[in-house]
């Protein structure tokens, strides 16, 4: 009976360790900076341990920590300013915090140039 209290004792106390543990972020960044039809420029970068092509990938890492949910789409019924950002075409594929990504972003109005303007850090282009 002891011997059953000792090891329940030790899985409860390694579980929090467990799920603390940081999800892996391992993302690649794939940049049209004139539209699809251009030429095309990739990064990759990875959060835990931080590394990666993309410029400063430290300081990506923190941004993207610091948003709930990066990633998520506009939703289908927000009202967007009809207002042009540019022809910037950027996908996104991987992992983040342990969960699949990919997601294109777009600035063809003023939410989805918001959208990008969250993230802009993946994306060392000048708009």
């Amino acid at each position: 009976m002891r011997l059953v209290l000792v090891l329940a004792a030790a899985v409860t106390l390694a579980l929090p360790a467990a799920a603390a543990a940081p999800s892996r972020t391992d993302l690649r960044i794939r940049v049209w900076p004139d539209g699809t039809g251009g030429r095309s420029k990739l990064w990759t970068l990875s959060c835990g341990p931080v590394g990666g092509t993309l410029p400063r990938p430290a300081r990506a890492c923190r941004v993207l920590a610091s948003i709930r949910a990066p990633f998520a789409p506009v939703p289908s019924d927000a009202v967007c300013s009809e207002i042009y950002g540019g022809p910037q075409v950027a996908l996104v594929t991987g992992t983040f915090r342990g969960r699949r990504v990919w997601t294109w972003f777009r600035r063809r109005n003023g939410c989805e140039t918001a959208r990008w303007a969250r993230v802009q850090v993946l994306f060392p282009i000048r708009v």
